[in-house]
């Protein structure tokens, strides 16, 4: 049986996670960007993270410092359109948990609910606007559903990767309505979202992390 929460001292492999996945995926994220948006998205998205890594060598951390970290670097000192987004998400997501000795199921609810009410809230998109949202969202409402019918911590964190899977592949059939993809109108149907992928590849990490932390099978 797997544990119920995790120390917030010990998150920080979560951290590291989703750091490495977007240095591992950041090459793959620019050339999915590069068809319906700048190209830039992995550069800047793998500069960001391993601005992060850096800062955070040497030194022990814990989940909470490690998100804030890397959501002050995204925010402040990458280029693009989603170093914000995600700086904001990522420091909304720290400031839910600062404080807390343990992060289980409810708290990391808290804290995927603040996040993205951050990114909705500084973005304006919605679900069908063909960005990150449509991975993010979806993904929120599959944990706070599992965690709300009782299911298991670990339990919930596959709902959460198997619902941003489907809303990450769910971007290839709508046509892109916010930011600078929306000028091509219907040329951008048929692709996926940048954001949306990196958005996919980081909860998964995280839920993979997290799940390996509570003691857990691998999906």
């Amino acid at each position: 049986m797997s544990a119920e929460s995790f120390p917030n001292g010990g998150g920080g492999p979560v951290v590291d996670a989703v750091i490495r996945v977007i240095q591992e995926n950041a090459a793959v994220l620019s050339e999915i960007d590069g068809a319906i948006g700048d190209g830039d998205h992995g550069i800047n998205m793998g500069k960001g993270v391993t601005i992060c890594a850096e800062r955070l060598a040497g030194a022990p951390f814990d989940f909470s410092q490690g998100l804030q970290t890397l959501g002050n670097v995204l925010l402040g000192e990458i280029g693009g359109a989603m170093g914000p987004l995600y700086g904001t998400f990522f420091r909304e997501m720290a400031k839910a948990s600062i404080g807390r000795e343990t992060i289980d199921s409810l708290a990391f609810a808290g804290m995927l609910e603040k996040g993205l009410n951050g990114v909705v809230t500084l973005g304006g998109a919605k679900v069908g606007d063909k960005t990150l949202v449509d991975t993010l969202l979806p993904a929120q409402r599959a944990f706070a559903v599992a965690v709300e019918s009782g299911k298991p911590f670990a339990d919930a964190l596959s709902a959460l990767a198997a619902a941003a899977e489907a809303g990450k592949e769910s971007t290839r059939d709508l046509t892109a309505r916010v930011g600078r993809s929306s000028r091509l109108g219907e040329r951008s149907r048929g692709l996926l979202d940048a954001g949306a992928v990196s958005c996919c590849l980081i909860l998964t990490a995280m839920a993979r992390s997290m799940r390996q932390l509570l003691g857990a099978p691998p999906d």
